[in-house]
């Protein structure tokens, strides 16, 4: 008898994102929901935008200060957000006043 070739419900749509080429887009959406989370209250509420565009992350925030601040550290910030969702999906990191 041979053995049934079985999935998990996790790896077939982890599959079917790759293949439809979604994967990518997908992951630039979760890093973009994990900011908050990430970086805490404070810096969230001095964020004005952050997006993902083909591997950069591009944060708007408010304050001089802050944007010293996350520019000094913007290869951390990459590294973190990057693991927080598994996987390498941002290369830079742009901060904007």
């Amino acid at each position: 008898m041979a053995a049934a070739n079985i999935t998990s419900l996790d790896e077939a749509l982890i599959a079917y994102l790759r293949e439809s080429g979604l994967e990518k887009s997908v992951l630039e959406v979760q890093i973009e929901e994990a900011w908050p989370r990430v970086m805490g209250d404070t810096v969230t509420r001095l964020t004005r935008s952050v997006e993902v565009k083909d591997g950069v992350l591009y944060v708007r925030v408010n304050s001089a200060a802050l944007k010293a601040q996350l520019f000094e550290n913007r290869f951390e910030l990459v590294g973190k957000l990057n693991e927080f969702v598994g996987a390498q999906v941002l290369r830079d990191c742009r901060i904007l006043g």
